[in-house]
């Protein structure tokens, strides 16, 4: 993200804070998720984090943003709930216009993923195709088609939520989870898609397979994505696949 970005103001519906643990306290922009609610998340945490540099330098340990939100963790041996609540009224809104926030301007980044579509690889992309009457090259076209914008982390590090997939692929997730998710997974959750960073249990449909490393703690940076970047699918033979690195599991398909 680019530093000392000039600030502006943009148009957004009032932050509600409220206390969330012992030392913590979490800003709903929206009570629901969408690209809009997602670039007011990311241009706030900008906000917060740039005042962390200075007069919240010693208050704010971190900063967990997600969907519609953002958690705040504070240092309970300097501060408190009213003092850091006070400071981020005043930093994200106008006490006499609560409509308006502060913000840098947008400094997302636009990541692209390689994905190998194939039966071998994405082995719900037939179950998919037949379900949605479609071919499975139209499922591969549509899935790399759209820029997707990344909601939240977890549950798992690396492990992206991106959003909105077509209407015309989304399926919701299985009924019953795969006991073996293999690392690198590209898969569809409703209107969700993501990137299994490591091998791991896992209920989503599977469409393919991508080569890059979602999450590595020796990399610099240890993922290729952040909260409110914009990821890009592009499809690529089997062949790019392995030269990338990528490995092809066994039994992928089990469980389904």
């Amino acid at each position: 993200m680019a530093k000392d970005a000039p600030l502006h103001k943009v148009q957004l519906h009032k932050p509600s804070i409220h206390i969330a643990g012992e030392n913590a306290l979490i800003i709903y922009f929206s009570e629901q998720a969408n690209s809009e609610v997602s670039a007011k998340v990311q241009q706030a945490e900008q906000l917060i984090r740039q005042a962390m540099k200075d007069d919240l330098a010693v208050d704010i340990i971190d900063l967990v943003p997600s969907y519609a939100s953002i958690m705040v963790l504070f240092n309970l041996l300097t501060t408190d709930h009213h003092q850091v609540r006070n400071k981020l009224r005043s930093l994200l809104y106008f006490p006499d216009d609560n409509s308006l926030i502060h913000s840098h301007d947008d400094t997302s980044s636009l990541v692209e993923l390689p994905v190998y579509y194939a039966a071998e690889s994405g082995p719900d992309l037939a179950i998919i195709a037949k379900q949605k009457k479609l071919t499975i090259e139209q499922v591969i076209e549509i899935h790399q088609s759209k820029e997707y914008r990344v909601y939240a982390i977890g549950f798992a590090p690396g492990f992206a939520y991106l959003g909105e997939v077509d209407e015309r692929i989304a399926l919701p997730r299985l009924s019953t989870p795969r006991m073996k998710v293999p690392k690198g997974a590209v898969a569809i959750a409703d209107k969700q898609t993501a990137v299994y960073p490591n091998t791991s249990p896992g209920g989503w449909n599977i469409i393919g397979l991508c080569p890059v490393d979602m999450f590595n703690a020796s990399a610099i940076p240890i993922m290729p994505v952040n909260v409110g970047d914009k990821v890009k699918f592009k499809a690529i033979t089997k062949n790019e696949f392995l030269a990338l690195g990528g490995e092809l599991p066994d039994n992928i398909g089990m469980l389904r």
